[in-house]
């Protein structure tokens, strides 16, 4: 079976290394452009599946938008009789979706229907779940609707960041979806439709999503610090600056939320209910160190605001 994959970042390479040791025929890979990086926005850094598809010698396409005459006729030059998304970045229109002879696929990083949506992984950690796990949908017009294939589940450990855990259901995803496409292949496979009425939604982050409140419990702040590890990282400020806290965990110690209760090998900050204590941090245009350098550095002890 000819396949086009859709995919752009880390998450989605296991799923095409994946098709590529079963032998599968990538006709070609679909995936968002070069982006600028550096202060002058002059380097282009080529996505994780581009440099993949290019290694492997398969063709690439990068369009700004997946549409247009253009793309389709490139896309139909590829024959494709299934297309295969993994975290590509865009939402298909029907005339994309139905031009694969036997239509697309989905890896999904949820049970779904619960976490629909861009951030499934975020939100699991944010919502305090204590199993998430990866879906193999068929894909349609809808926002992560169409009915499912397989589900497979996995648990959530109590210290797992999210780019832990992302890099677990990428893998798991990749052997799910290799389960699903031997399957359908000796037609044996069949997708349930989801029960939308239990569904829930995972909202694209947004910077001030990660923003820490300090009233908010030990517990709840704790999942945000590992629900944005390592991007875009929970955040507050100190003297004016942003400062990204991360590897944090609950105390009981009380105080004024936003004080610093404790400052040398770990950062103690008092929150509405309990404290919360950090590891690591990482200030404004610069790399992420211990706690205890940055304290030293920068001087700071107990009595300290965060905001």
């Amino acid at each position: 079976m000819r396949i086009v994959f859709f995919g752009t970042p880390e998450f989605a390479v296991p799923s095409l290394e994946a098709l590529l040791r079963e032998r599968q025929v990538v006709a070609g890979v679909v995936t968002q452009p070069d982006k600028p990086q550096g202060r002058s926005r002059s380097t282009l850094i080529a996505p994780p599946i581009k440099r993949l598809a290019e290694r492997e010698g398969i063709p690439v396409l990068q369009p700004a938008r997946p549409m247009g005459d253009l793309f389709l006729a490139s896309l139909r030059h590829l024959e494709p009789e299934l297309g295969v998304v993994v975290a590509y970045g865009h939402v298909l229109r029907r005339e994309l979706l139905t031009l694969p002879t036997h239509g697309m696929i989905n890896v999904h990083a949820s049970l779904l229907p619960r976490w629909r949506g861009a951030a499934p992984v975020q939100h699991a950690i944010l919502a305090g779940d204590r199993e998430t796990g990866v879906s193999i949908m068929r894909l349609e017009e809808g926002l992560d609707t169409g009915p499912v294939f397989h589900r497979v589940a996995t648990p959530i450990g109590p210290e797992e960041t999210a780019g832990a855990l992302a890099g677990r259901l990428a893998v798991l995803g990749a052997a799910a979806l290799t389960t699903v496409l031997a399957l359908l292949s000796s037609g044996s496979m069949h997708a349930e439709p989801q029960d939308s009425t239990t569904a829930t939604y995972a909202t694209k982050v947004e910077r001030e999503t990660a923003h820490l409140d300090w009233s908010r419990d030990a517990e709840s702040l704790v999942r945000q610090v590992r629900a944005f590890d390592p991007n875009p990282g929970a955040w507050t400020t100190h003297a004016g600056a942003p400062l990204k806290l991360f590897r944090a965990t609950a105390s009981n110690e009380a105080g004024t939320p936003g004080t610093v209760l404790g400052a040398g090998e770990r950062l103690l900050v008092a929150c509405g209910r309990g404290a919360v204590a950090l590891r690591e941090v990482q200030p404004a245009g610069k790399s992420r160190l211990p706690v205890g350098a940055w304290v030293r550095g920068r001087g700071v002890s107990a009595g300290a605001q965060f905001a």
